[in-house]
């Protein structure tokens, strides 16, 4: 008899397992993970970072542009339709402040044209350069 209380008290753990797995289940199901999430315009985006000079402010852009609208590049038509969408001063030469931010290591050319035009990367580095609020990381504890 023993061995058969065993046995019983097992398959009732067992079905008091299953249930809850399946309520798990139901509620994972019933919830949506993929809401989605409030938007940050461009504009907000730009105040938020405090973007000093229009060069940082074009890295500032093409950060947005990669991270929040999908972009997996972007070219100076590009740059120039977020910041006319920011209400902002659009940079005189744009293409200007590109060079600046791809010798300072934080922009590159991507390998193919977009629209006929060059487009436009961030660097690992330029990405970290936004993230640190325009602070350069050191290295090697430098």
């Amino acid at each position: 008899m023993k061995l058969e209380e065993e046995i019983a008290n097992i398959k009732e753990k067992l079905r008091e397992l299953e249930e809850r797995l399946l309520k798990l289940e139901r509620l994972l199901t019933e919830t949506n993970f993929d809401k989605p999430k409030k938007k940050i315009s461009v504009k907000e985006f730009i105040l938020q970072k405090h973007p000093k000079g229009d060069v940082q402010r074009t890295l500032t852009v093409g950060y947005y542009l990669e991270k929040y609208e999908d972009f997996l590049s972007f070219n100076v038509k590009d740059l120039e339709r977020a910041f006319r969408e920011a209400v902002e001063i659009v940079p005189q030469n744009i293409p200007e402040k590109v060079r600046k931010n791809i010798g300072k290591g934080h922009m590159m050319e991507a390998e193919e044209k977009k629209e006929g035009l060059k487009a436009y990367i961030l660097t690992t580095s330029g990405e970290k350069f936004i993230e640190n609020n325009f602070k350069e990381e050191r290295q090697n504890g430098q």
